[in-house]
């Protein structure tokens, strides 16, 4: 067996991972999505992004993302609407040339208990969290088989492997999320393209800022890193996935929650 070693290097760390590529994101002008927006234009890349209602945030992203020297630009979109989704694929190939990274990250949360659940609920989470992502994968497809390069990014959840009481709508579109992620990396990994999954556990947002000191505390004692990741703990883990450092991955689900789920 060989056995390779490596000396230290004093050199700074790999930058321009992302150089001129493009990438799409939807659900990108604040939390998570934003942090995978920042990440990707400092690594070089140009941005898209969508998002449901373009206000002042969502403008201030594409300010922050324009601030760093790359091109950016936001579209007001609803990714669960086949027909929107086609639009503004279609509008973003025409703004850019070229889409080589996907991340569906549009998601909302109805929690109750399955008793208290109204369909309503459980049909617009799935129709958000799941839907969207079959929409904008479907409409970038043919994109990135004429390229024959391209990846996907979508965004799962700890609890679409473990399940959560309380959020059997939320669980139910995140492991459909991790079904449909191992499929479309089967049909079209022949072509150079990757699909996978990030599944993101306890991250401080301001959605989670809302639970009482007392429920996070509670939830922190579950994870062995004792703390809760950042925005930018999942930007990370996107920016490996986009970049040809994972030019062999596909089809796989990364788990970023600090050791919870193991």
């Amino acid at each position: 067996m060989n056995i390779i070693t490596f000396a230290p290097s004093k050199k700074a760390p790999i930058m321009d991972l992302l150089k001129n590529k493009v990438a799409l994101i939807t659900g990108a002008g604040r939390g998570i999505g934003k942090a995978i927006a920042l990440a990707f234009a400092k690594e070089g890349a140009h941005v898209a992004f969508t998002y449901l209602n373009m206000g002042e945030p969502e403008l201030q992203t594409e300010q922050e993302l324009n601030d760093t020297g790359i091109k950016a630009k936001g579209y007001a979109a609803d990714a669960s609407s086949f027909e929107q989704s086609q639009e503004i694929v279609d509008q973003v190939l025409k703004d850019f040339g070229r889409i080589d990274i996907l991340v569906n990250n549009a998601g909302i949360t109805r929690d109750n208990l399955l008793m208290r659940m109204s369909e309503a609920d459980w049909d617009l989470v799935l129709k958000v969290n799941l839907k969207s992502a079959f929409n904008m994968t479907k409409a970038v497809q043919p994109i990135m088989l004429k390229q024959r390069n391209g990846s996907i990014i979508n965004m799962a959840s700890v609890v679409g492997i473990s399940g959560n009481a309380g959020q059997a709508n939320y669980s139910a579109s995140k492991a459909g999320l991790i079904g449909f992620t191992k499929s479309i990396a089967q049909e079209i990994g022949s072509r150079n393209i990757r699909c996978n999954a990030i599944a993101p556990g306890f991250i401080e947002t301001a959605m989670t800022a809302k639970l009482s000191q007392e429920v996070r505390d509670n939830w922190i004692k579950t994870i062995p890193l004792r703390r809760g990741g950042t925005p930018a703990d999942v930007a990370n883990v996107a920016i490996f996935l986009g970049s040809d450092l994972s030019s062999y991955v596909s089809g796989q689900v990364i788990h970023v929650c600090g050791g919870m789920l193991t």
